[in-house]
């Protein structure tokens, strides 16, 4: 497990590019909205860290996770976002359903990156227990969200040096 070697919280403040003229969207489920919601929190509170206007970050809510994919698709069609951040949160229950979804969000989210311009950035906690969630969503292994915004400006970034 990578995260119990790694805070998703800890990175360089330097090494992050200027996000000041960057536009994001977030798209979040509701589904699990304790930890969704913090991981919310940590990503607009990151971006904001960098220079991010408010006015520069749009969220959106989905009802679950596996409407993460067309929640990102609709607002990379319908706005002007540099990036979308896809939050959710999927928890192993007794049945297959946990596979399907995160399968399923993987695949979507994937497949929008091969096939757009618009980097969406995989913020999808999947976990065996509602603790490990708690755990990567401010608790003692950081907060995924702030892993996510960083991952964000960072791609954003990496589009605007290939089209200078």
């Amino acid at each position: 497990m990578a995260t119990a070697y790694h805070n998703l919280s800890d990175y360089d403040f330097s090494s992050v590019p200027d996000a000041s003229e960057m536009k994001f969207g977030i798209v979040v489920s509701e589904w699990n909205s304790q930890i969704t919601g913090a991981l919310l929190n940590g990503a607009v509170s990151t971006l904001k860290k960098h220079g991010v206007k408010e006015d520069n970050i749009l969220v959106k809510t989905v009802p679950g996770s596996f409407e993460l994919t067309f929640g990102a698709n609709q607002m990379i069609e319908s706005t002007e976002v540099d990036a979308v951040i896809a939050i959710g949160c999927v928890i192993k229950g007794d049945t297959p359903h946990f596979d399907y979804v995160c399968m399923g969000v993987t695949q979507g989210i994937t497949h929008l990156n091969v096939t757009g311009d618009i980097p969406v950035i995989y913020g999808l906690i999947t976990t065996n227990t509602l603790e490990q969630a708690e755990d990567r969503s401010g608790g003692k292994l950081g907060n995924k969200g702030d892993e996510c915004a960083i991952t964000a400006i960072k791609m954003i970034d990496f589009v605007w040096s290939l089209n200078k």
